[in-house]
C-alpha cells in the first residue's frame, strides 16, 4: 500500500509534456492502474483519449504488459473476445483462443478497449463478466467443456468512447456497462495549449497561421456548446495537428480550409447551412 501511494505521489515526473491532461487526471489515471480499476475516458474525436493511454502504458512499460483491443473495428464479437474454431485435415477441430483470453490471463496487464461505443451489443455481453468486480471471469462455449479463464489479478482495463449525438457510428451504451467503469471525461483544449502544441509539434510554422489554427478551432468549439449551436460538432485537435502539417508543406490557411475544414460540414439549406456558416467564420481570419 506504502509503496503505491508514493508512486502516485511521484506520477506526475511519468506525465510527458505534450500531453495535455490535467495533473489531477494523470495522476488518477495512475491510481487506476495501480489498482486495477476499469476506467472509461470519454471526450469528443481528437481529444487525446487513446493518446493518454497510450502514454499512461508507456510509463509503465518496464512492469507491465499493453494490449491494445480496436472494439470499433470488429465485426465478429466472439473471434475478437473469445476465439475461433478451425479445421484441420489430419488433426481435425480444433479451438483457438483470441489475443484478448491471452491478455486477460497476464498478470498485471493493461488492456485498451479502444472506440468500445461501437463495439457490437454482443461483445458488451461478453465483456459484462469480464468487467465485474465480483466476476473477473469469461467462459470460452466454443472451446470443449466450455473453460472458464479467470481475469488474473492486476490486470487493468482502459476503455474509450466517444458519447453524443455527433458520432452517428457509435451506440447508446448499456447502463450495465457503463457501470461497470470509473469515467475520466477529456475535454478540448483551449486556445493557449492548441498554441503550444502546435508550436510545439510544428516550430517552423509562422506564429500567425498558428494563432489562426487556434482561434478558427476555438470558435468552432464554443459555437458548439452555446445555446442555439449552429455547428454540429467542433473542430479537433487531431485536425488542427493536419492544418498545420499541410501549412508548413507550403499550402495557405485559406487552402487548408478549403480542404479539411469545408468538406466536413453540410452544406444543405444554402445560406443557412452549417457549410455557409463555418466559410464565414473562417474567412473573418483572412
Amino acid at each position: 500500500m506504502k509503496n503505491k501511494t508514493t508512486q502516485i505521489a511521484k506520477s506526475l515526473t511519468q506525465k510527458p509534456k505534450g500531453l495535455f491532461i490535467s495533473d489531477l487526471k494523470w495522476k488518477f489515471l495512475y491510481y487506476c492502474v495501480l489498482y486495477g480499476k476499469n476506467t472509461l475516458i470519454t471526450g469528443p474525436a481528437g481529444s487525446g483519449k487513446t493518446m493518454t493511454i497510450r502514454h499512461l502504458a508507456k510509463s509503465f512499460e518496464s512492469t507491465r504488459q499493453f494490449f491494445y483491443i480496436n472494439c470499433g473495428a470488429s465485426q465478429d464479437p466472439r473471434s475478437t473476445f473469445i476465439g475461433n474454431t478451425h479445421y484441420n485435415q489430419e488433426t481435425g477441430t480444433f479451438f483457438s483462443q483470441s489475443y484478448f483470453v491471452k491478455a486477460i490471463q497476464i498478470p498485471d496487464s493493461i488492456i485498451m478497449l479502444d472506440e468500445i461505443s461501437r463495439a457490437h451489443p454482443e461483445a458488451w455481453n461478453i465483456l459484462m463478466s469480464v468487467l465485474d468486480v465480483n466476476q473477473r471471469y469469461l467462459r470460452l462455449d466454443e472451446e470443449v467443456d466450455s473453460p472458464t479463464i479467470r481475469v488474473a489479478d492486476g490486470v487493468t482495463f482502459m476503455a474509450t468512447a466517444n458519447i453524443g449525438n455527433e458520432y452517428t457510428s457509435s451506440r447508446i451504451m448499456d447502463k450495465g456497462l457503463l457501470d461497470r467503469f470509473t469515467h475520466i471525461e477529456m475535454e478540448l483544449l483551449g486556445v493557449e495549449e492548441e498554441v503550444r502544441l502546435l508550436r510545439q509539434n510544428y516550430p517552423d510554422l509562422p506564429p500567425d497561421a498558428v494563432d489562426i489554427i487556434a482561434q478558427i478551432a476555438d470558435k468552432t468549439r464554443k459555437e458548439l456548446y452555446s445555446y442555439n449551436p449552429r455547428l454540429s460538432f467542433a473542430i479537433s485537435t487531431r485536425q488542427t495537428q493536419e492544418l498545420a502539417h499541410l501549412i508548413q508543406n507550403g499550402f495557405s490557411v485559406q487552402e487548408a480550409a478549403e480542404i479539411l475544414i469545408y468538406p466536413s460540414y453540410d452544406p444543405t439549406g444554402g445560406n443557412d447551412s452549417e457549410r455557409t456558416f463555418i466559410k464565414q467564420l473562417v474567412q473573418k481570419y483572412f
